[in-house]
């Protein structure tokens, strides 16, 4: 089979100011954590155990549950000008056991092959990546299983954390370079998001890249998300006021956590334009993490 390998961008990667952060730090580092967070009202009790949303700049997120399962999204970390020096090997990131893909896009997509072999972990993403992956040689199919919109798969049995993919409003073609370095651009399937179920209970909604749609107030609705990772970006994905509208109006989670934005000229939007259009409304509660923090829920 002809090999390919990826299409890295590094000229122009190299101008962006992008946000990413470290992962799991080596032992002699303590990694920044986001202040404690108390008890909103209405909070149902929780069983034991805790869930640990690292953000590591864009979209690229660690999830540890409660059963110790590490879940990192869209990683895209070694060509990201804001990763730490230290972060740039990617063996002193720690154990990964499960590797989520939202689209083919670069920014999201770039380091989860090489982690997927490294950790012999398992690339979910939408079903048609997952088909060009494995047609290609980029990963074996073992690696690359198939994954459908309104589909839960249950990686570590019955339980365990449920997975599901559901819809985003977004593209997702992938980019690549062929053996003679021509570029190419393969199918990717359809963008998703997922949400992601704790052994607890607990669940989270990255949303991967999305524009708003109707059906949000739906998802929200069937899955009732307890914290949602939404991009604020504007240009590629929400505005910030289009994000406040989504989780103050149409889910309404306990929590919201901006990404997607500072690492681009065209990523214009801030956390600062979403707490504005948030207005006075106290649900969800905005976290807003410096990269490489981490919050316990």
């Amino acid at each position: 089979m002809t090999s390919f390998r990826p299409l890295l961008c590094i000229a122009a990667l190299c101008t962006l100011a992008g946000c990413s952060t470290p992962i799991m730090p080596p032992a002699s580092t303590t990694l920044p954590v986001a202040p404690a967070l108390q008890a909103l009202p209405g909070d149902a009790p929780r069983v034991a155990g805790k869930t640990e949303i690292l953000w590591l700049g864009q979209a690229t997120t660690r999830i540890t549950t409660p059963g110790g399962k590490v879940i990192l999204i869209d990683p895209w970390i070694k060509t990201n000008p804001k990763t730490p020096a230290r972060w740039k090997d990617l063996s002193t990131l720690g154990k990964v056991d499960l590797i989520l893909v939202t689209h083919a896009h670069f920014d999201h997509f770039a380091d989860a092959p090489e982690l997927a072999k490294m950790h012999n972990a398992p690339m979910y993403g939408p079903a048609g990546l997952g088909q060009t992956v494995a047609t290609y040689g980029i990963l074996p199919a073992a690696l690359a299983p198939r994954f459908g919109k309104g589909g839960t798969i249950l990686p570590w049995g019955p339980t365990g954390p449920k997975i599901t993919a559901v819809h985003a409003e977004h593209s997702s073609e992938l980019g690549w370079k062929d053996a003679a370095g021509k570029d190419v651009v393969l199918p990717g399937g359809e963008p998703v998001g997922y949400i992601i179920e704790m052994e607890n209970g607990f669940k989270v909604w990255h949303m991967g890249d999305t524009g708003v749609f109707g059906d949000m107030r739906l998802i929200g609705q069937m899955y009732r998300p307890d914290v949602v990772l939404m991009p604020i970006g504007n240009h590629f994905v929400m505005s910030p006021q289009d994000a406040a509208m989504a989780v103050r109006d149409m889910i309404r989670p306990r929590y919201a956590i901006p990404i997607h934005y500072g690492t681009t000229p065209q990523l214009r939007g801030t956390p600062a334009e979403l707490l504005t259009a948030m207005g006075s409304a106290t649900v969800p509660r905005i976290l807003v993490p410096e990269p490489g923090q981490k919050y316990d829920f």
